[in-house]
């Protein structure tokens, strides 16, 4: 039989917590059941490793929880449904897109702002005598 390994073991593996383990088995987005020892204890694969890895990225993207677990469960179901599965992704991908735009164009404004300050900090060194207030140089809110 492959590795077998412990919830705590899975926990220190892939950093999340045994809270957050019972959590996605409630849930559903395992790919498989977890399967229990003679104790009771949750015993886990190496493929279920792989599995959470790629829920800990799909949520990372920030992917809801209910579309990770329909792929999950479209995964389960395995071939035929492999349409689906991707139109799934190619939403979160279209998400994701839309996002990174986002995210840039505020880097845009951010990177633009640090520009403005450090010119005012630069120009002050410059200029001790200066003992005004001003606004800033983009007229912009501070």
């Amino acid at each position: 039989m492959p590795d077998i390994l412990s919830i705590g073991q899975v926990a220190e593996r892939t950093g999340l917590s045994i809270h957050t383990l019972r959590f996605y088995e409630r849930e559903g987005i395992l790919h498989s059941p977890v399967r229990r020892g003679a104790g009771g204890n949750r015993l886990y694969s190496e493929q279920d490793i792989e599995w959470l890895s790629l829920c800990m990225i799909l949520r990372a993207s920030d992917m809801p929880l209910a579309a990770i677990r329909r792929y999950t469960e479209l995964v389960r179901e395995g071939a035929g449904n492999e349409a689906e599965r991707l139109a799934l992704l190619r939403r979160h991908r279209e998400y994701l897109i839309n996002q990174m735009a986002n995210l840039s164009e505020c880097m845009d404004l951010i990177n633009y702002k640090v520009g403005v300050y450090e010119d005012l900090i630069d120009e002050g060194a410059a200029d001790h005598s200066c003992n005004r207030e001003a606004l800033p140089a983009d007229g912009g809110p501070g």
